[in-house]
């Protein structure tokens, strides 16, 4: 067997999130991984978010989706948290205004409850922390990623999702949403907590190679 046609190793990223898989796959595109969502494999799991921070949340997911499926396994946890608010809302960020609620909604209910803000109190940050577990369920590590910025007085730009409308970066003049995907993988949270991620996955591929020259 020749290193070009080595096997290469699966990834469950676990999330049918489209948004989310986008990033991924954008992110990991240069690693040798083949990577599946959940539904590749016909896996229907909801797993309950019941950590109390998105460390704990991630590795909860982690765990029960390589459980699961007998495959590594990616899940991450992330969310805005707001220091006008005590860092809500934190991980009720995807609930917060409400189970069923749209992204605008929870954009409206923020921009609600900062309005008389001033600018210096507006302060915001995105957080990710993403954990990986073996195929086992064992967890292979966690790394977090952050980036600060602020939260804007209305909506602006098209692009990504969730928070991003709302949360501006000052020192781009802009929201994420105005930025370009490309742009937008290159320093949302959680293509910095995908960088760190690498090295995971880098030595986790390395354990699984065979000692031979093939293998380098």
């Amino acid at each position: 067997m020749t290193p070009t046609s080595r096997p290469r190793h699966r990834l469950l990223i676990a999330s049918n999130n489209a948004h989310k898989l986008s990033e991924y796959r954008a992110l990991f595109a240069d690693l040798d991984l083949e990577l599946q969502v959940p539904k590749d494999l016909g896996l229907e799991l909801d797993v309950a978010e019941t950590g109390m921070t998105f460390a704990e949340n991630a590795v909860l997911k982690a765990r029960a989706f390589a459980q699961a499926s007998g495959v590594a396994s990616l899940a991450d946890d992330s969310g805005l948290e707001v220091d006008a608010l005590g860092g809500l809302p934190g991980t009720r960020s995807r609930r917060y205004a409400g189970e069923e609620a749209t992204d605008a909604d929870r954009n409206s209910l923020l921009l609600e409850q900062m309005d008389g803000v001033a600018s210096p109190e507006r302060t915001a940050r995105f957080r990710c922390v993403i954990a990986v577990a073996g195929a086992d369920g064992s967890l292979l590590g966690s790394v977090e990623g952050t980036v600060e910025g602020s939260i804007a007085t209305e909506p602006r730009g098209t692009h990504g999702f969730g928070y991003d409308p709302v949360f501006r970066l000052p020192q781009r003049g802009c929201t994420i949403a105005e930025l370009p995907q490309s742009e937008k993988n290159a320093i949302s949270h959680r293509a910095r907590a995908a960088v760190a991620a690498r090295r995971l996955l880098g030595e986790w591929q390395d354990r699984g190679r065979p000692k031979d020259s093939a293998y380098p």
